[in-house]
């Protein structure tokens, strides 16, 4: 789950960097991070159309936490999802636009961008940033749900009966967290305001220092793990640093193995392969320690890199617990 993680905050950062949006807080003042005024009349809608794939928007829940961010893409296929962070239900409205605007995220694995609705408590705020425009919207309440009811992405998620006048959001994820998902978890919420992001940020994702200066909240830099898109280097690494530890320590002390055989000394069968590997490693303990830690490593990250995703797309209840498959249209 960590790894998948990895590997969707790499690619959201790779889009991200890819796109020519403006920085809302580049024209700080001295108060700090401007706060964009809340815009009255009919909100904008920055793209009626996109392609499979399209980075549409950044989500932000500061529920979820003050750095919390992710991508929001076109589509809902696991290929978007496991990589994009959110994807926007096709067929349903975009962002600001009257009916239901509706997306999907993981609940488990791939950054878990959906783990915590849980948390999420009547008026928090669940904004939505596109190019030139933030849609603040406030969460209202949930509902737990069978996959096929597909009514929850319609225009009348909670089947009042009456035609839609509000601008609804709608997120969908699986329930139960940790298992098989046999049921969705449904969060809703309703549209507040919106603002111009060449106006600065909204007042919801903003904080004050001790100074009294504004802040933006989001301004944790991408984690260091996260500008790799592959563990083949770092193993390569820790595979140089284990060759000429190894020929070092050889070349000064030999194997400990080889020790006791010259000096006569009987030693007790070795059931443990820690304990195997550690006495067929050149040098004194500390070293031989060192060059233990540096195999184990690379052991891991073998894991990381092939076997636990091979795992997790063949052993079927890993495969249950970390694939969320969206549910079409009607």
């Amino acid at each position: 789950m960590w790894w998948t993680g990895v590997q969707a905050e790499h690619t959201q950062m790779e889009t991200r960097q890819s796109v020519d949006w403006a920085d809302p807080t580049a024209n700080s003042g001295n108060n700090g991070v401007k706060i964009a005024a809340a815009q009255s009349g009919e909100p904008p809608v920055q793209t009626e159309k996109a392609s499979e794939g399209e980075l549409l928007a950044q989500v932000y829940i500061p529920r979820f936490g003050d750095n919390w961010e992710r991508n929001m893409v076109q589509g809902t296929t696991l290929e978007e999802l496991n990589k994009h962070g959110l994807g926007h239900y096709d067929n349903t409205k975009m962002p600001g636009q009257v009916g239901n605007f509706a997306l999907a995220g993981h609940r488990n694995g791939y950054g878990q961008p959906l783990g915590d609705v849980d948390k999420l408590q009547p008026g928090d705020p669940i904004i939505i940033r596109t190019k030139d425009y933030w849609y603040v919207y406030k969460y209202t309440n949930y509902e737990i749900v069978k996959p096929e009811e597909v009514r929850v992405i319609s225009d009348d998620p909670q089947s009042t009966g009456t035609p839609t006048t509000k601008r609804l959001i709608t997120m969908t994820t699986c329930e139960p967290k940790y298992s098989a998902p046999i049921y969705r978890w449904i969060s809703y919420g309703e549209f507040s305001y919106w603002a111009k992001v060449s106006d600065g940020i909204p007042k919801e994702l903003s904080s004050t220092d001790s100074s009294g200066r504004v802040q933006f909240i989001n301004n944790e830099q991408p984690s260091p793990i996260a500008q790799l898109d592959s563990l083949v280097p770092v193993m390569l690494v820790a595979l140089l640093a284990y060759a000429v530890i190894f020929i070092a320590a050889l070349v000064a002390w030999r194997f400990p193995v080889l020790r006791a055989i010259r000096s006569g000394e009987r030693r007790r069968p070795e059931v443990s392969a820690y304990g195997w590997l550690l006495r067929h490693q050149p040098g004194v303990l500390p070293v031989r320690l060192v060059l233990l830690g540096l195999l184990l490593f690379v052991v891991a990250a073998a894991l990381f890199e092939w076997g636990f995703p091979w795992a997790a797309s063949t052993i079927p209840v890993l495969r249950e617990m970390s694939n969320f498959t969206a549910v079409p249209t009607a």
